[in-house]
């Protein structure tokens, strides 16, 4: 990842509603909830920053829980999966996995050769349940652009020499922590 240059909050919004406008007239318009997360973000130490990214950087994004717009199978657990992680479950998944998520794999046949558009990211999750469960990993958190991302991996468009743009929310120079193994709590531990 490469950091441009610092940018206000303002600068972020506007961009966003230009790709993703939130009065956008189709079944599963989620524009709203990006522009929320945008908003949950704003609050992140650090600020924000205009970001270029590598394939290797998109592929390894961190995505929050979603169950595949209402569909029978999640698409990512409340433990999230990186970018490949999740092409790989629509891929080895198949016809089945299609069949059981309609509305998520209409996106993601649609979005496959859609223009790169900039990806909103962040250095932690966002106060929003669809985060709580995430196990972090050290890169990058999504905003938006989970099924732009996904259906560029499924595309195999995220190979070789391009770059993408984004906007990046928080502390680029703090990675978020490694996931560690939780202790379950017995009420017996020291205060």
């Amino acid at each position: 990842m490469e950091i441009v240059t610092a940018v206000a909050y303002s600068e972020v919004h506007e961009a966003y509603l230009r790709d993703h406008p939130v009065e956008r007239a189709h079944e599963a318009n989620t524009n709203l909830y990006g522009e929320e997360n945008l908003e949950r973000a704003d609050t992140l130490p650090g600020g924000w920053w205009r970001i270029r990214l590598t394939p290797a950087d998109v592929l390894g994004v961190v995505l929050p829980w979603h169950l595949s717009e209402g569909g029978e199978r999640e698409l990512v657990p409340r433990t999230g999966l990186t970018v490949a992680r999740a092409a790989e479950r629509v891929r080895s998944g198949g016809a089945d996995w299609t069949a059981a998520n309609p509305v998520c794999s209409a996106k993601l046949r649609l979005l496959r050769r859609a223009p790169f558009t900039p990806l909103f990211l962040s250095t932690a999750p966002v106060d929003h349940p669809d985060y709580a469960g995430l196990v972090l990993a050290p890169g990058l958190i999504h905003l938006d652009g989970l099924h732009r991302m996904v259906a560029w991996g499924l595309a195999g468009r995220l190979a070789g020499g391009i770059e993408l743009d984004g906007y990046l929310a928080g502390d680029p120079e703090v990675p978020p922590r490694p996931a560690r193994a939780r202790t379950p709590r017995t009420g017996e531990e020291p205060a």
